[in-house]
């Protein structure tokens, strides 16, 4: 749903797609999705209308492929993340995790609250649900560190957690910060720390010989 016309292979056209897309993400951060058409698009990225509409049948389009890109950006954080701390504290990767998806929330504020609203008005349920089993799987590999019987479950709570909480923070005027980041940190490792309690607690405790 919502495909691009075509793909950009060569260098110029790459530049011309990516020229059409910051455009859109600008108009979105500067006058918000009723501001954004076709026309303001390709005035903004210095091209024709003709040669957007090459590129992309409609703004939807548009605007669902500038979803994907932000989307790709925030998995290679994610990937850049858990590489470089392989070798840190399992507490320190799930932390490089948590703080990949604030950069992708605060980075650029405006842009990400309005790609939140569009994500539903677009209909992209299956690829939304698809992006958050994968955050769950790159979180699996971390929390199995911390964590050593955690499952899918317990990564997919994580994403949910993680997101919730920083959109939350958003909607309500926060701007990112240490203290967030600390908020997020510790929900996180609050949830897994006490659904192990929890489960601890449901264990049958092992008989003793008289």
């Amino acid at each position: 749903m919502h495909a691009p016309r075509k793909q950009a292979s060569q260098a110029r056209s790459r530049a011309t797609r990516s020229a059409i897309l910051e455009a859109a993400a600008r108009i979105l951060e500067t006058r918000g999705a009723a501001g954004l058409n076709t026309n303001a698009i390709a005035w903004r990225a210095g091209v024709s209308i003709g040669s957007l509409y090459q590129y992309f049948p409609n703004k939807e389009a548009i605007l669902a492929e500038l979803i994907r890109e932000k989307r790709a950006q925030l998995l290679d954080w994610m990937h850049q993340a858990e590489a470089e701390t392989r070798d840190a504290a399992p507490a320190q990767a799930l932390r490089a995790l948590v703080r990949a998806g604030l950069r992708h929330q605060f980075e650029r504020p405006e842009l990400a609250l309005e790609v939140e609203y569009l994500e539903q008005r677009l209909e992209l349920a299956p690829e939304t649900a698809a992006l958050a089993e994968t955050m769950a799987k790159l979180i699996l590999t971390a929390l199995r560190r911390y964590r050593p019987d955690a499952g899918m479950a317990e990564a997919r709570d994580c994403v949910a957690i993680s997101k919730g909480l920083i959109n939350a923070a958003a909607l309500s005027g926060e701007t990112g910060g240490p203290g967030l980041t600390a908020r997020a940190e510790r929900a996180v490792l609050g949830y897994l720390s006490y659904s192990e309690e929890k489960r601890a607690d449901s264990r049958p405790a092992s008989s003793s010989k008289p």
